[in-house]
């Protein structure tokens, strides 16, 4: 598991799941809120059990086919409060995007941004990848706010998707070269 992101921030901890997360990591995916901008929505304890021990077992996957998501936890209290990672981008093959998520408890700090910094360095540089992918709602400004920030270029806006990825159209999509 050395290709695994765990790292850290001036006050975050980026770190792959741990078993004792399973609880902590359910009840922050229990704001409705939250999945205002998500393609999935509120699921039962069992669901999320799946879930995240399918996410556990995704450390093992290497080569071109995988999703990881990690742990961002505070550094001064090493409380979880989101996820962040990089992986597949299902309605582009073979092409990699970065998601993230922070609770609403501790949104408007810059803890996205940070996380997220540190999953794009650590898919280039560990990783090897050459190009990243990320996604947003138009709706959503203060994702694409973080993605700019980042440097993502405004690629296209998502539409006349197949069926299995209809509910991506209308967002829009932007790109990252490792030399930008």
């Amino acid at each position: 598991m050395n290709h695994l992101l765990n790292d850290e921030t001036e006050r975050l901890y980026i770190r792959p799941y741990r078993i004792n997360d399973l609880e902590k990591s359910f009840n922050l995916m229990q704001d409705k809120e939250l999945f205002k901008f998500l393609h999935f929505d509120l699921m039962t304890y069992e669901e999320y059990q799946g879930l995240f021990h399918w996410l556990l077992k995704s450390y093992e996957s290497k080569g071109r086919n995988f999703k990881y998501s990690f742990a961002i936890c505070l550094k001064n209290s090493e409380e979880l409060i989101g996820w962040v990672g990089v992986g597949n981008l299902d309605l582009l093959d073979k092409e990699k995007e970065i998601y993230y998520l922070i609770s609403r408890d501790y949104w408007g700090n810059g803890y996205a941004f940070e996380a997220a910094q540190k999953v794009v360095e650590y898919s280039f540089n560990t990783l090897g990848l050459n190009r990243l992918f990320a996604k947003v709602s138009p709706e959503n400004i203060s994702s694409k706010r973080i993605i700019e920030k980042l440097g993502f270029q405004f690629e296209y806006i998502l539409d006349d998707l197949p069926e299995e990825h209809s509910e991506c159209n209308g967002e829009l999509l932007y790109s990252l070269y490792k030399n930008d």
